[in-house]
């Protein structure tokens, strides 16, 4: 299985379950090599290995296919975990400029799709193939760091149900939408900001990595017959 943007703190824990369960995990990151080399040697069992992943380049993509065909024969799984934003208060227009949205964007939508479009032809070789998208439930509520990634997230919900209609039956597409996860970045917001979004959650607590990765390892293990769903893992937040 091929985790994207796998040294952040979602992908670090999402690896590491999945590691847990048993998968032979690739660690697939932009640029932070040396980080990723640690999280393949803290995973639990062999024959995990570290992929350089640019979801922005499609060339690159391409390539990486067919390494992975030809050093490990077969991908079974695709967690689409690259991702990238930053806080922008959505009255400050002016503070999304065109390059941010960009950005945003081509990281959040068009790499998750440039990535099943890449390995399409490896996840369906065995019949039954998954790709998991990590998507925000800033998706449904329209509330998050900026107005361009609420719309990004929404892009990718749309895009799996798509994919999933498109892909099967060789390949089940699902999306895992957390509400705000208590990562190294989050804790890195404005923390009056992200204590409303817990005042905000009827469960009065951010959502951890390794509950979002629980959701992961329940697509893959237990949710067999499910495809083109959203996972919430959002402590209830739709309800207020």
């Amino acid at each position: 299985m091929l985790v994207t943007g796998a040294t952040g703190g979602m992908g670090e824990a999402i690896s590491l379950a999945l590691a847990n369960a048993g998968a032979r995990v690739i660690v697939g990151y932009n640029s932070s090599l040396e980080k990723a080399q640690l999280l393949c040697q803290r995973l639990h069992g062999e024959g995990h290995v570290v992929k350089k992943t640019p979801v922005l380049e499609s060339g690159a993509l391409s390539q990486l296919a067919v390494e992975i065909a030809g050093e490990l024969g077969r991908l079974d799984i695709l967690v689409n975990n690259a991702g990238t934003t930053r806080y922008v208060a959505h009255e400050d227009l002016d503070g999304l400029d065109d390059a941010l949205i960009d950005q945003i964007f081509n990281t959040n939508w068009r790499g998750a799709f440039a990535c099943v479009r890449a390995f399409r032809s490896l996840l369906a070789a065995q019949g039954d193939g998954l790709v998991i998208n990590i998507s925000s439930i800033a998706a449904l509520t329209a509330y998050g760091s900026n107005v361009a990634y609420c719309a990004s997230k929404a892009a990718m919900n749309n895009m799996t149900l798509s994919l999933a209609r498109a892909l099967a039956p060789a390949i089940r597409v699902i999306a895992v939408s957390p509400g705000l996860v208590d990562t190294e970045f989050v804790r890195g917001l404005d923390p009056s900001w992200r204590d409303q979004q817990v005042d905000n959650t009827p469960l009065k607590r951010l959502a951890s990595p390794s509950e979002v990765a629980n959701a992961v390892l329940a697509a893959a293990q237990t949710l067999t017959f499910s495809t083109g769903c959203i996972i919430p893992v959002d402590g209830g937040r739709p309800l207020v």
